[in-house]
């Protein structure tokens, strides 16, 4: 059956259309975004939900989404999505983080453009019949210096232009790489470096608990006296009464904001402040982003849909097209060993330690590693996926450490699986062949090899003469069909390991039994 996706805001008639062309089935409801309850109602039936700001996906209509696999962004900002949420049910969000990052950039440079020669008061006094020339004496561009808080996609777009412009640019961005700086033509500073030798300051960062009013009286303080503040990333970076007064007493020069702390802005303390610009949120609006954005947000929803890749996701580690395929044998191998560890481990899990040795340590590993730990968590939780088990790992104290390997040994590839707990350390093994199956290749350091089949035996024993025909017998007495049976040893007549795959699921009672078979030390029953 194909997946079926909900349209629950406005989007362009070609993002609709790349759905259709791609054989999902699409129902574009632009209104059901503003109507809680209708969505509420409906959203149950559709396995992906494309939205831009008007749909509220809170903890409700997240709860109510039994199908729901993927919540596509025509957009940045997913303040309207509750993300823990939909990674504890196990729900991609993904975003469009470049499909508008031109526009914004754009709007930046034209608010500094705006705010330096005060083009909407000298506009509105014009248009009254006024022709106050002397009034509204402007700054040049040409040689001042711009500090840019925040150089990542938007920012490093936003110092092109300004560079295009005669501008010096200086950045303060933690994440910035040196070597970075130097293609892009910017001076890397620390913050304060930035405050004391930007004439205009453009803000271009997320907002987070560190970031939160990075534009403050004491920041201010340190800024050149005749500065300039521009903000066009989001509300909640500038103290806005700070910036207010500093408006009132000349010490900024002027300040120009397209997003507020609470929006929409009918009141705000900035308004009708000295030499203050403001738009209703632009930063994104012209046409051409609008649509870049919905038909990014639709090809990248048909894609993990229709063949699991994921681009852009905020709560998954990113899986390209080329990627899939190849990647996909090796998720399976992932699961599977963490399942096998799973089913084995009575006690807490204090962490798990993951080996990529050969061609797998060049592979995106962070997606196998989600693999892992969802099979791991699945015996003792049931319901978790890629997205949550990372999530739900950490939530319970367990650490995560990837290695990645040369080749050792025999095989040109493989994963270890090693789960810490309490008492001891127990790591299984495994690899995928050139048919594209997984199999277990080692076991708590005992080499063999198995493929794993929908039921299994796992069974421990000692190394001597008669185990198998009674373990045979026992099986067959009781009905149950062997489909495959592989054996490991330490040495001749010590510890041993033995898995066998029947072809259904086996009694207790004959579980039992076989538990009293001379030499076994303990049977366990794993489903895959």
């Amino acid at each position: 059956m194909a997946p079926k996706v909900l349209i629950s805001d406005k989007l362009s008639p070609a993002a609709v259309q790349i759905f259709k062309d791609r054989g999902i089935d699409v129902d574009f409801l632009p209104d059901v975004g503003k109507d809680k309850e209708k969505l509420l109602e409906i959203i149950g039936e559709y396995d992906g939900l494309a939205i831009r700001s008007a749909t509220k996906a809170t903890e409700k209509v997240i709860a109510a989404a039994d199908r729901l696999k993927v919540i596509g962004r025509a957009g940045i900002g997913v303040d309207n999505v509750d993300i823990p949420k939909a990674t504890a049910r196990g729900i991609i969000v993904m975003n469009t983080p470049f499909g508008n990052a031109i526009t914004t950039a754009e709007h930046a440079i034209t608010m500094m453009m705006s705010v330096a020669r005060q083009i909407p008061a000298a506009d509105a006094s014009t248009q009254a019949g006024k022709w106050e020339k002397s009034r509204f004496m402007g700054r040049e561009l040409t040689g001042k210096t711009l500090g840019l808080i925040g150089c990542g996609n938007i920012g490093s777009i936003v110092a092109d232009r300004a560079i295009g412009l005669k501008m010096k640019v200086v950045a303060f961005d933690p994440f910035l790489t040196p070597e970075r700086a130097v293609a892009l033509g910017v001076e890397k500073v620390d913050l304060d470096e930035l405050f004391g030798r930007s004439d205009f300051i453009t803000l271009h960062t997320p907002l987070t608990d560190k970031t939160r009013n990075i534009i403050n009286a004491a920041s201010i303080a340190k800024m050149k006296t005749g500065a300039y503040l521009i903000n066009c990333a989001r509300g909640g970076l500038a103290d806005e009464a700070a910036v207010r007064a500093a408006l009132d007493e000349g010490k900024l020069a002027g300040a120009a904001f397209d997003v507020f702390i609470e929006e929409p802005a009918r009141e705000n303390v900035l308004f009708g402040a000295p030499n203050f610009v403001s738009t209703p949120h632009l930063g994104a609006s012209t046409s051409e982003a609008q649509e870049n954005v919905a038909l990014q947000v639709a090809e990248q929803m048909c894609d993990y849909l229709l063949e699991g890749a994921v681009r852009n996701a905020l709560n998954m580690p990113s899986i390209s097209a080329e990627e899939a395929p190849k990647l996909a044998p090796f998720v399976r191998l992932a699961e599977q060993l963490g399942s096998f560890a799973g089913q084995l481990t009575e006690t807490g899990i204090e962490g798990v330690r993951l080996e990529y040795a050969g061609a797998v340590a060049e592979m995106n590993v962070h997606a196998l590693t989600a693999a892992a730990i969802t099979g791991l968590l699945t015996p003792l939780l049931q319901t978790v996926n890629m997205v949550s088990a990372p999530i739900l790992a950490r939530e319970r104290g367990m650490k995560i450490e990837e290695i990645r390997r040369e080749k050792q040994g025999a095989y040109e590839t493989y994963i270890r699986l090693t789960v810490i707990t309490e008492r001891q350390e127990r790591s299984v093994a495994g690899t995928v062949f050139a048919d594209g199956k997984p199999r277990i290749i080692q076991v708590k350091g005992i080499n063999m090899e198995a493929e794993l089949g929908s039921h299994m035996l796992y069974i421990t024993n000692e190394d001597k003469p008669g185990f198998i025909g009674q373990l045979g017998m026992e099986l067959g007495s009781s009905g149950v069909n062997i489909a495959t049976f592989n054996l490991g040893r330490i040495a001749p007549g010590e510890d041993a390991i033995c898995l066998v795959e029947v072809d259904g699921v086996v009694p207790e009672e004959v579980m039992t039994r076989l538990e009293a078979v001379s030499h076994v030390k303990q049977v366990k029953s794993l489903a895959f």
